[in-house]
């Protein structure tokens, strides 16, 4: 059986997604503030982790950035009512896969929770921990970027997104199939997250060297290539 833990300050809330994960026929452990919430993570294995941001003693933030370090393979979702693009993007840069904002229907959370475990169930499965494009070298297993054999460092969102650009060489990505295949959450065009982590590329991947990588294809997304036209 799939074990889910929940961390969530919110009694209401957390008997609500106990209630409805367990009707999917996940086994649902439930922890109330950050510092039991870390420790059941990290003495129990769970297949998924769901956290509110805003718990006692340890905030959603922090806890996901040392469940990160621990339990690099574990997803982690976010639930809150913060939902503007810097609130996605600071729980993203802390090492989640998914953010949701409250108020929103348990069939969503469901989706996204499959989507989760189906592609961390699935993933890692290239022919070779190494991608290479132009002068780019991704380092799949020591998760390291060089370029012209300079080391880039990335966050975990960044090392992703890269990974899918460069898995998509020379073709043009729209934010919509970005936001499904990095984030595995759909495209809300009220933000622009998507394009908040290109710039962050950009600074890092192409701002020191000549020949620029990344680009923009107006009305359409971006586009991994070494020569645009």
């Amino acid at each position: 059986m799939i074990k889910i833990l929940v961390i969530e300050d919110d009694t209401r809330m957390a008997e609500l997604l106990k209630r409805g994960l367990e009707e999917q026929a996940y086994d649902v452990t439930v922890a109330y503030d950050g510092f039991m919430g870390r420790k059941l993570a990290l003495q129990h294995a769970y297949d998924l982790i769901i956290t509110d941001v805003i718990l006692p003693q340890i905030n959603g933030i922090d806890l996901c950035k040392e469940l990160k370090q621990h339990l690099p393979q574990t997803p982690i979702i976010m639930l809150t009512a913060l939902g503007t693009t810097d609130d996605k993007v600071e729980g993203f840069d802390a090492g989640a896969e998914d953010y949701l904002v409250k108020p929103f229907e348990l069939r969503e959370l469901h989706v996204r929770v499959r989507a989760l475990l189906k592609r961390f169930d699935t993933k890692h499965k290239p022919v070779s921990h190494l991608l290479t494009y132009a002068d780019l070298e991704l380092d799949l297993h020591a998760k390291q970027l060089k370029r012209q054999g300079i080391e880039i460092h990335l966050t975990p969102k960044e090392f992703n997104l890269l990974q899918y650009m460069m898995e998509h060489a020379e073709r043009v990505l729209a934010r919509t199939e970005i936001a499904e295949k990095v984030w595995d959450t759909h495209f809300d065009t009220g933000t622009n997250f998507i394009d908040v982590y290109i710039n962050y590329l950009r600074k890092k991947v192409d701002r020191d060297f000549d020949k620029k990588l990344i680009h923009t294809k107006a009305g359409m997304g971006f586009i991994l290539k070494a020569n645009e036209d």
